[in-house]
C-alpha cells in the first residue's frame, strides 16, 4: 500500500542499525543518505525536509553512531560497511537504490557502488573524503590518529566545541548550522568514532571510482577547509560515468546543511537522469 507524501521522519531498525526514514510516494528509487566521520543521520534532516515529498527517503546512524551496533572488528575498511549497508537494505527490502555519501559516507558509497553495481541506479558524492590507502595493519597518519585520540582525551562535548567551526564556512553568520554540526558531533561515540577513522585511514575512493559503473555526481563546497575541492575534482576526473560536478559558493565541508535547498536540487537531477538511463 503507498503512503502519503510527507516531510515527517520516523526511526526505524533495520540489521542492528538505526535509520531515519522518511515516506514518499512508492514505486520510485528511494534515494539513501551515508554522513560522515563527525556526523550522524539527524545532519541530513535540512536536505531530508528540502527534498522532494515524493521521494521515499532513508538516512543511516552508520554502525558505531547512536544506537546502532559497532562492527565486529576494530580496524574496519570502507568494504566492511559497504556490507553492512547491504544488511541494512536487504532489511529495509531495498533493491536498487540512489547513494549518496557525505564526507566519509562518501568512501562508504563508493566502495557499495563499485562492488553492487545493480543495486546503485545513480550515486552522489558530496564533499568527499578520498581516504589514506593505510594497509591492514598499519599505522594511520598523526593528523588521523590525532582525530582518535582527541575525542577520547577531551570527550565529546569538548571535542565538538573544538573542531565544529571548521566544518562550517564563516560559522559566526550561520549559528543554526554551526549548532546542528556540533550537537551531531557532541553525540559521538568513542568506539564507533575510532573504528570509522581507521576506515578513513584505510579507505581509497579513487581507486574505488575506477570499479563505479553508475552515473555519478561530484559537489563540493568552493570554501571546504577538511576535504578541499582539488580532491573532490580528481575524483570527478577519475569516474567511468560523471555526471555533473558542482562546486558551491561560501560553502563549506557541512555542504548538507549548508545549502540543503541547493543539495536537494542536485540529487533531484540525478533522480530524473538515473529514471531515464
Amino acid at each position: 500500500m503507498s503512503a502519503s507524501p510527507t516531510t515527517t521522519s520516523v526511526l526505524v531498525r533495520a540489521a542492528g542499525v538505526d535509520v531515519l526514514r522518511r515516506a514518499g510516494l512508492h514505486g520510485g528509487t528511494p534515494v539513501v543518505l551515508l554522513h560522515g566521520v563527525g556526523s550522524n543521520a539527524s545532519s541530513f534532516a535540512p536536505l531530508m525536509q528540502a527534498l522532494d515529498p515524493s521521494l521515499d527517503v532513508y538516512a543511516w546512524d552508520a554502525p558505531g553512531y547512536g544506537a546502532s551496533k559497532p562492527l565486529a572488528m576494530a580496524s574496519p575498511h570502507p568494504s566492511d560497511y559497504a556490507d553492512a549497508l547491504a544488511d541494512v537494505l536487504d532489511a529495509l527490502e531495498l533493491g536498487r537504490v540512489i547513494l549518496v555519501g557525505h564526507s566519509l559516507g562518501s568512501l562508504f558509497a563508493g566502495s557499495f557502488a563499485a562492488t553492487r553495481p545493480a543495486r546503485v541506479a545513480a550515486l552522489a558524492l558530496l564533499s568527499p573524503a578520498l581516504g589514506y590507502r593505510v594497509a591492514t595493519g598499519g599505522a594511520l597518519p598523526p593528523n588521523v590518529q590525532s582525530r582518535i585520540d582527541d575525542l577520547e582525551q577531551l570527550g565529546p562535548q569538548a571535542f565538538a566545541a573544538s573542531r565544529a567551526a571548521r566544518l562550517v564556512h564563516s560559522p559566526e553568520t550561520k549559528p543554526e548550522v554551526l549548532a546542528r554540526v556540533r550537537s551531531a558531533m557532541a553525540a559521538l561515540n568513542p568506539a564507533g568514532y575510532a573504528q570509522a577513522v581507521r576506515a578513513l585511514g584505510h579507505g581509497d575512493l579513487l581507486a574505488d571510482a575506477t570499479r563505479i559503473s553508475a552515473p555519478t555526481s561530484v559537489a563540493i563546497g568552493a570554501e571546504d577547509a577538511v576535504t578541499p575541492p582539488a580532491g573532490a575534482r580528481a575524483l570527478h576526473a577519475t569516474l567511468i560515468h560523471p555526471r555533473g560536478y558542482q562546486e558551491f559558493a561560501a560553502t563549506g565541508h557541512a555542504l548538507p546543511q549548508e545549502a540543503p535547498i541547493a543539495v536537494a536540487r542536485l540529487l533531484e537531477e540525478l533522480v530524473k537522469e538515473a529514471r531515464h538511463d
